[in-house]
């Protein structure tokens, strides 16, 4: 049974992800799509976006998530910037 996605639910997991010590992200969106809830924004790497998702599974298995998270390509630069 899946419960229905309102405002409390958002806010219940918008708390999980900025005062969560193992997340920590003020910077992911959620946005309510019917029964479906999609997490955006962007983290530094795959391991962090896929420990997100785990958990908000975790913490609310009721809830259907979409994982809509990216990657910041965040390398090093590979070439010297010349100023001129």
């Amino acid at each position: 049974m899946t419960p229905q996605l309102d405002e409390y639910v958002e806010a219940e997991i918008q708390r999980l992800l900025t005062e969560n010590a193992a997340i920590a992200e003020q910077g992911i969106t959620l946005q309510r799509r019917e029964h479906l809830l999609v997490l955006g924004g962007e983290v530094e790497s795959a391991q962090r976006r896929d420990e997100i998702c785990r958990q908000i599974a975790t913490n609310f298995p009721d809830v259907e998530i979409a994982c809509d998270i990216g990657i910041v390509r965040a390398a090093a630069p590979s070439e010297v910037e010349e100023i001129s």
